[in-house]
């Protein structure tokens, strides 16, 4: 049988536009877009590791709904009170929600923050969205997915304007004992600042304010728990540390990958939804990756809320100083093996591993292989055979790494799992007989 030329060609690039193991299930191709493009943005632009994963969240939170809305049996949507055919497609209602909402976050960066690579992004995103509509059979079901589509889109994008993103920084300098101070690029010899110290103030996705779950907050300087904190970072956390093993070493650099939490544990996510031994359905697909990202989204804004609020200083500027303590020891020369740009308490790391880590362990339970894959070290594989393993290497990594005191890491930890319990107790039940 004879071929149109236009069917070859959409056929090429469907092909082109994927690699295999996506082509499954749209899903997960748009949300792999979705991670490539947001971390390309510039750190001021939304870059930045917490600024990525509230966009992960507005772009997962748009796809669920649409997927959702062509759903016989659906859950309750997130923002989108309307149904379509339940014949049509997911494909075209995935790949048009994630496209809008990505091409508005692109184009809503303020011009005043500078995006060289704007306009590419978008021409790369409208290529990707004529690719992935080029593979879906043209049909009134095709048409359906994509009114599908744009109305999650609208609802997202109306729901997300004039939330707090690049709004005012949330630091007001302080150089009192027990307050974060900036360190100086060594590039520029200015402070280095947070380049999204905004996030705390983002209207949040699922829960009532930005604040909800505080955590208890650092240890007094004058405690015997500060003191135990104090002396394990600064034996361990040193950049030239003699008693942190090479293989400690090795792992808390492996976890400070680009993007962080959100480009770690969707590439999980995506990677289990496809392997052959889970194969999630496109209504499954999305409804993880949206309880994941939002329920991230949120830790991320209640921990940026709570780092500003205390304002607590980092192991640098503690041990390097005087903290009225008679039960610590300066050291002037102490330095931290990875440094951050914004105060210590909570743990940003952690506080957006653990909501994503306890949906992944509803959706496949804890006892699953699955490999994380680092930036570091040249893009390293590091097989897990439990998530709860993962998440207790990582508390040992921020103190490892020189970046938190071990009371940061578990408050952190304990945030997450509130907003990730008030998630499935408030959000995503089942609608009807399933």
């Amino acid at each position: 049988m004879r071929h149109t030329w236009q069917a070859v060609f959409a056929v090429a690039v469907a092909l082109l536009a994927a690699p295999a193991a996506a082509q499954a299930n749209e899903v997960t191709h748009w949300n792999r877009i979705a991670m490539n493009t947001l971390v390309a943005f510039p750190g001021p632009a939304g870059g930045a590791p917490p600024a990525l994963q509230i966009h992960m969240g507005m772009t997962q939170g748009a796809v669920y709904d649409a997927v959702n809305a062509t759903e016989p049996k659906h859950h309750r949507p997130y923002l989108l009170n309307r149904r379509v055919g339940a014949k049509a497609s997911k494909e075209a209602a995935a790949a048009t929600a994630a496209y809008r909402v990505l091409s508005s976050i692109v184009s809503g960066v303020p011009v005043t923050i500078a995006f060289p690579n704007r306009a590419s992004l978008l021409t790369m995103l409208a290529a990707e969205r004529d690719a992935s509509l080029l593979a879906v059979p043209e049909s009134p079901f095709k048409r359906q997915g994509i009114v599908a589509g744009n109305a999650a889109a609208d609802a997202m994008i109306a729901a997300r304007q004039n939330d707090g993103r690049f709004g005012a920084s949330q630091w007001h300098p302080d150089t009192r004992v027990g307050h974060w101070w900036p360190l100086l690029d060594p590039v520029t010899m200015l402070p280095a600042l947070d380049p999204t110290p905004w996030v705390g103030g983002v209207r949040p996705f699922l829960l009532k304010s930005s604040s909800q779950f505080r955590t208890a907050g650092p240890n007094a300087l004058n405690s015997d728990a500060w003191v135990k904190d104090y002396k394990e970072v600064k034996a361990i956390g040193s950049a030239t540390s003699a008693t942190r093993l090479p293989d400690q070493t090795h792992n808390a650099l492996f976890w400070q990958s680009n993007g962080g939490p959100a480009l770690l544990w969707n590439d999980v996510a995506d990677d289990l939804v496809e392997s052959p031994s889970h194969s999630l359905d496109m209504a499954d697909s999305a409804r993880l990756l949206a309880m994941m990202n939002l329920a991230a989204s949120d830790a991320a804004i209640n921990v940026w809320n709570d780092k500003y609020y205390y304002d607590f200083w980092r192991p640098w500027n503690a041990i390097t100083r005087d903290d009225g303590n008679p039960n610590t020891d300066i050291d002037l020369g102490w330095t931290a093996l990875l440094t951050a740009p914004y105060p210590e308490h909570p743990s940003g790391h952690l506080g957006l591993d653990t909501p994503s880590l306890h949906v992944l362990t509803m959706f496949f339970g804890d006892n699953v292989h699955y490999g994380v894959t680092s930036s570091r070290f040249g893009g390293e594989t590091r097989p897990f055979d439990h998530f709860s393993t993962a998440l207790a290497e990582i508390v040992e990594a921020r103190i490892w790494a020189g970046l938190h005191f071990r009371t940061a890491d578990v408050q952190a930890v304990g945030l997450g799992e509130n907003v990730a319990r008030y998630m499935v107790e408030n959000y995503f039940q089942p609608v009807g007989n399933h």
